[in-house]
C-alpha cells in the first residue's frame, strides 16, 4: 500500500505537533466536515485523532450527538483531553487497525492525516467500515506529500540534495497511497459505495522563517525526527539550504499552499 516501516517516526508531544501540522490540519478539517454533508446529532468516530484537531472541528461544525477519538499515542490522547473538554466527546488510546469499539455503533467514521502512517491501510479502512452502521459514512484525508504539500516539499528537496539517505525518508516517496486514484481503489476494495474524492487546498502562510523552521525541531513525525538526528553542523546546512529555497514575500512572510486529498464512501 505504499507505506514503509514507521517504527522510527516519533509521535508523542502534542505541544510540538500543533505548530508543525496540527494548525494546518484544522484548516483542512474546516473544509472536510461540510463536504460530508451529514445531518446533526450523528455519532462520530475519529480514528487516529492525534491532538484532537478533527474532533474539535466536528464538535464545532457538525453538532454531533457524540464524538469518540481514538489514537495509539497515550500522550496525544492526554493532550486532546486537555484541549477539547466537552460532555459529548471522549478520547481513548487504541489501534486504528483494531478499533476498541462495537460494530455498527457509529453513523460516521473519519480520519485526518493518519492513513499513510499505519502499516496496513486496508485494515484500518476495514475497521472504520466495521464501526459504522449500514448506510453510514467512512471518510478521511491525507496530505498530497509528493506534489502540493509545499512546505514539506521544500524540506525534503533540500534534505535529499544534501544527503542521499534522506531520499527514502521523504514522505512523498514513503506515502504512495496519498493520491486520489489509490484512495479510490482502497475504498472500492473495501466494498464501499458512492465513493468520491476531492482536493482540499489551504494556505499555509508562515509569518517568518522561524515560524517555518522551529516546528521542525519538535521531533514529531518523519521530517522533524530526521532533523533532530543530524549533527548541529548538518542541521545548520539544511536550515540554510531551506532558507534559500523559500519564496519570501516583501514583508518577510512565506506564502505557501498545502493540498490534502479527501475520500468518502458509504457502507
Amino acid at each position: 500500500m505504499g507505506t514503509k516501516d514507521r517504527s522510527k517516526d516519533v509521535w508523542a508531544s502534542g505541544d510540538a505537533y500543533e505548530p508543525y501540522v496540527g494548525r494546518w490540519s484544522r484548516l483542512v478539517a474546516q473544509e472536510f466536515i461540510p463536504w460530508l454533508g451529514l445531518p446533526e446529532r450523528c455519532r462520530w468516530l475519529d480514528v487516529g485523532c492525534g491532538t484532537g484537531a478533527l474532533s474539535q472541528t466536528i464538535l464545532k461544525l457538525a453538532i454531533p450527538k457524540e464524538v469518540k477519538g481514538i489514537d495509539q499515542s497515550e500522550r496525544f490522547v492526554e493532550f486532546a483531553r486537555k484541549q477539547v473538554s466537552h460532555p459529548n466527546i471522549e478520547f481513548e488510546v487504541g489501534d486504528a487497525q483494531a478499533l476498541p469499539v462495537e460494530s455498527e455503533s457509529y453513523d460516521v467514521a473519519v480520519s485526518g492525516l493518519v492513513l499513510n502512517f499505519v502499516p496496513q491501510p486496508d485494515q484500518m479502512v476495514a475497521e472504520m467500515k466495521r464501526a459504522v452502521r449500514k448506510g453510514g459514512t467512512i471518510a478521511l484525508y491525507v496530505w498530497d506529500y509528493a506534489r502540493k504539500m509545499q512546505f514539506m516539499r521544500h524540506f525534503w528537496n533540500a534534505a535529499a540534495a544534501l544527503n542521499s539517505d534522506a531520499h527514502d525518508l521523504d514522505e512523498g516517496r514513503r506515502s504512495l497511497i496519498c493520491n486520489p486514484q489509490l484512495l479510490m481503489k482502497l475504498f472500492q476494495d473495501a466494498g464501499l459505495s458512492e465513493i468520491e474524492t476531492r482536493p482540499i487546498d489551504i494556505s499555509t502562510d508562515f509569518k517568518d522563517f522561524d515560524d517555518f523552521w522551529l516546528p521542525f525541531l519538535g521531533g514529531q513525525g518523519p521530517a522533524p525526527s530526521y532533523v533532530m538526528s543530524l549533527s548541529e553542523e548538518r542541521r545548520a546546512q539544511l536550515r540554510e539550504r531551506i532558507y534559500n529555497s523559500l519564496p519570501f514575500a516583501l514583508d518577510g512572510t512565506i506564502p505557501l499552499v498545502a493540498r490534502a486529498w479527501a475520500v468518502r464512501g458509504a457502507k
